[in-house]
């Protein structure tokens, strides 16, 4: 019996006394239901054996007789069985009707009852009974820790979206306190075990930092960890896997885990403050991919300025005019989502793609919906990378604080063409507005993009602008280049490291790319229009 407790707990408990008994072994309520049975198929109902049909009425007499008696049991013959009662010590059955019954431990043996089974009875009732209290307490737990979980969830979901002070709010009940600056870190963790790596990850920082369970990916865990001391930016593990120089509070952690855990893959962010977590996240994403293909499988992101950043006074304005009809929307009825829902639902659908359905926890026809929506709003057609490239740069822009943004060197240039040709961004013809291309042939935004293409040159290249021009599909990505889909796929691999970013899965560098490769085809354009005049 103390074996089966251990090992076994009620059920196996309840298939040794079914074996013992040479019937049947139950535990029920007082009012017949069976809560728990030895025998039962898995998909179908707990019963007890045909010829006893009646056992919730027998055990609702048996209930009876023992209340009305006193008795610590009850037997009761039925032709060519008998139904043994006894009441189970402990807490009473929490989902019972009556609160103040036990639930009962019900057997069925047939006659004559085999000499010393009444005694065998009496005595597993306090380990089936400890049994039951312990499944209890673990019931309980899982449901505090999933409620944890999807709260720790929730605080992520509300950084992402950039709500800091409602997910400060909400992070209140919940511990450690929201560090700010912040490095995110995603670990990709072997098989099934991400509970075991976020208790490895909870050790090896003293529980600093934030864990969360990837609502996206099933295998993977997102740390918000302090980041202190250390350098502001750079990449701090070199490509090779090998240390580059710097440390911080979050170094620790994850060079620990990747150390600590087999086959698992990490990727850290540069120091973002705690309002910038959406761009860690995906700095952190794009040095997973690296880590896959390196030896130490643990990357920090290398150092490349956010695009918002360097838009300046003329992109702020162009993504405002753009974001405009989102951000005024006025839904019809009020249970239609709002303007902010729309922007939440435009962010992770251009982050996460398909995937978005788990991180907001929608169907896929709302999604669908909500993103015709927004493209009608916007005037997009979202199925155009060019557009999407723009949609994610405007929103990007409107969740950076204009002060850290690289200022212009002068006067806004208030033209506005608002062209769209078949291989331009989109424009909007909003008077305030700056066509996409103007701000595209602002110098620092001409350095940014020199830099994101500066690794690729060649065959590299072309692969590139081939499945961009292809909107990412890799099949017809692989029947312009005259290769096998397999093949296109190993060369956008190897375009991962080299670029250091993540190109197949999201959130993925193509918009940042498809910007870059744009802003250079606008500045050699311009040159050829003055060499010209």
């Amino acid at each position: 019996m103390q074996r089966l407790a251990r090992n076994g707990g009620t059920a196996g408990l309840l298939r040794w006394l079914a074996g013992r008994a040479d019937g049947w072994a139950g535990i029920a309520r007082s009012d017949g239901t069976v809560l728990s049975a030895s025998g039962a198929a898995p998909s179908g109902p707990l019963t007890a054996p045909a010829d006893v049909p009646d056992v919730p009425r027998l055990i609702a007499e048996g209930v009876r007789a023992l209340t009305e008696r006193g008795a610590l049991a009850y037997s009761h013959d039925t032709g060519a069985h008998t139904v043994l009662l006894f009441p189970l010590p402990g807490p009473h059955d929490p989902h019972a009707e009556d609160r103040g019954a036990a639930p009962l431990l019900a057997v069925v043996t047939p006659r004559p009852v085999a000499a010393g089974l009444a005694t065998l009875l009496a005595d597993v009732l306090m380990p089936l009974s400890l049994c039951r209290e312990a499944e209890a307490v673990e019931r309980k737990r899982r449901r505090v820790d999933l409620a944890e979980s999807r709260g720790r969830e929730a605080v992520l979901h509300l950084l992402m979206t950039g709500q800091l002070s409602i997910a400060q709010q909400v992070a209140g009940a919940l511990r450690p306190r929201l560090p700010d600056p912040v490095r995110v870190c995603v670990v990709e963790c072997p098989g099934d075990s991400r509970d075991e790596v976020a208790r490895v990850c909870a050790e090896a920082d003293g529980g600093r930092s934030w864990i969360v369970r990837c609502p996206v990916y099933a295998r993977h865990l997102i740390l918000v960890m302090p980041a202190e001391g250390g350098r502001e930016g750079g990449r701090e593990t070199a490509p090779d896997g090998g240390p580059d120089g710097g440390s911080d509070g979050g170094t620790a952690t994850d060079e620990a885990v990747a150390a600590l855990v087999d086959r698992c893959v990490v990727g850290v962010s540069e120091r973002v403050p705690l309002a910038d977590t959406a761009t860690g996240y995906r700095q952190a994403f794009h040095a997973l991919a690296v880590a896959r293909e390196v030896p130490g499988r643990h990357v920090r992101f290398g150092a490349a300025p956010e695009p918002a950043l360097v838009v300046g006074t003329a992109g702020r304005q162009w993504a405002e005019a753009l974001l405009t009809p989102l951000l005024t929307h006025v839904p019809r009825r009020a249970q239609d989502p709002g303007s902010q829902e729309l922007a939440a639902t435009a962010a992770s659908w251009l982050a996460f793609s398909s995937h978005a359905t788990d991180h907001l926890k929608v169907h896929r026809n709302t999604l669908a919906a909500r993103l015709r929506l927004i493209g009608e709003l916007l005037g997009l057609d979202l199925h155009r990378l060019a557009d999407q490239a723009a949609l994610d740069l405007a929103l990007r822009i409107r969740a950076t604080p204009a002060p850290v943004c690289t200022p212009d060197p002068g006067p806004a240039n208030d033209h506005t063409s608002g062209q769209r040709d078949g291989g331009a961004a989109p424009g909007h013809t909003n008077g305030a507005a700056h066509d996409l291309d103007e701000v595209l042939r602002r110098p620092a935004v001409q350095d940014w993009a020199l830099r994101q293409l500066a690794p690729v040159a060649g065959a590299a290249e072309e692969t590139l602008r081939t499945w961009l021009r292809c909107e990412g599909r890799l099949g017809p990505t692989a029947a312009e280049l005259g290769i096998s889909v397999p093949g296109a796929r190993k060369r956008l691999t190897r375009l991962e490291t080299v670029l250091q970013r993540s190109l197949l899965r999201p959130p993925s560098a193509r918009y940042d790319l498809w910007l870059a490769l744009r802003a250079r085809e606008t500045a050699a354009a311009a040159e050829e229009e003055g060499a010209t005049s």
